[in-house]
């Protein structure tokens, strides 16, 4: 997207992810982390994890944004969630983690967790904006500089209730 072009926020539009999107999104992936997923981790999760669910965000038809998480009993595990860097500070990331929590209460699942690197506040405060709270440390969890994990966990409203707005 050139920068000089006029942001729409209704141009934003979210749907289950597909095997044609796997390059797409691995251009995010690469964008946004040091130790990017391979196609084959995408490919994997999407036709032979029976639990995993993935969901891409999508501008004008380009994807610029995906989550995915493993339902599991009664919890959610996110596995990733990211936004192109060119397309952030406009709120995506929020938008489409609280999409991916009304997903998992839609599943039942009545609470959900995630992983994030300690030196991450920015996401660290979206999850807390978003109910989430400390719960523990994986030491060395990241595989690229053994960095440790903050474990994080969200309680989620019962199916039919609506999630919390701002």
């Amino acid at each position: 997207m050139a920068l000089a072009e006029a942001w729409d926020p209704a141009g934003v539009s979210l749907r289950p992810m597909r095997l044609q999107d796997v390059d797409f999104v691995l251009r995010v992936e690469r964008r946004s982390f040091t130790a990017p997923w391979s196609r084959q981790a995408f490919l994997t999760e999407l036709v032979d994890n029976q639990f995993a669910r993935y969901w891409v965000m999508e501008y004008r038809g380009r994807i610029i944004g995906y989550v995915g998480v493993w339902l599991i009993v009664d919890e959610g595990h996110i596995t990733n969630i990211a936004i192109d860097p060119e397309f952030r500070g406009r709120r995506l990331g929020e938008r489409l983690l609280r999409a991916l929590m009304a997903q998992c209460v839609a599943h039942g699942m009545q609470r959900v967790t995630l992983e994030v690197r300690v030196t991450n506040e920015v996401a660290q405060n979206l999850y807390r904006k978003l109910g989430f709270v400390d719960s523990g440390v994986r030491k060395g969890y990241y595989t690229d500089n053994r960095e440790d994990a903050l474990i994080m966990w969200a309680e989620l409203p019962p199916n039919g209730a609506q999630m919390p707005q701002d």
